[in-house]
């Protein structure tokens, strides 16, 4: 992956961060694949992300433990400039980021960030109550592939694959396989997401 940009970890980014060239106009039941090298690279991706995402959006993640769904939704709150740290919610659930403004009448929306990883059915998942912030929020659910799919039927479902080579690092608590390279598949659910835009150009090694 590419980086185009240095990005700071506090305050939205905006879209006009990254060079017209560089987007990727989405469509509904459209899907990108990218590679990943690096845990700074699935941040920068999350960032990228971020800036396409607005309230009411919701993001599923998939991928088996360490593959970088916290990792990635790091880089989803810097983008939106919510207030952190955010780590891996598995023995909270779920956790609301307000957003940290300079402007209080425009300050964005929260993050609401969630794991189903010991939730043990839809059932459960409702119990959580989620919808209700749902459409003032960002929310994302890690662990969340057929769970959260009725939460909302505009979405996007990230799929992320660790490819191991050789040793773990496992410096990040959050993302025990380290710097081992990721393939990151993105899926967009719904209307909400034809013609959308998104800033992945140049990372998207294949449609």
């Amino acid at each position: 992956m590419t980086r185009e940009r240095k990005f700071g970890l506090t305050g939205a980014v905006p879209p006009s961060r990254w060079p017209a060239d560089s987007l990727l106009r989405m469509a509904e039941g459209s899907a990108v694949s990218l590679a990943v090298s690096t845990a700074d690279e699935m941040r920068e991706l999350g960032r990228r992300l971020a800036s396409a995402l607005a309230p009411g959006d919701l993001v599923i993640l998939s991928g088996g433990l360490g593959a970088g769904k916290t990792t990635l939704t790091k880089g989803i709150g810097d983008g939106l400039g919510v207030r952190g740290p955010i780590t891996s919610p598995t023995f909270v659930i779920a956790r609301v980021h307000p957003p940290v403004s300079s402007v209080p009448a425009d300050p964005g929306p929260s993050l609401v960030h969630a794991d189903a990883y010991r939730i043990g059915g839809v059932l459960e998942l409702d119990d959580l109550d989620l919808d209700t912030d749902l459409a003032s929020s960002v929310t994302v659910v890690e662990w969340g592939e057929g769970l959260a799919e009725g939460l909302s039927a505009d979405r996007l479902e990230i799929a992320i694959e660790t490819i191991a080579i050789g040793a773990a690092d496992a410096a990040d608590p959050d993302d025990l396989a380290g710097d081992m390279p990721r393939a990151v598949r993105i899926s967009s659910v719904g209307q909400r997401w034809e013609g959308i835009e998104l800033p992945l150009l140049g990372l998207a090694d294949r449609l």
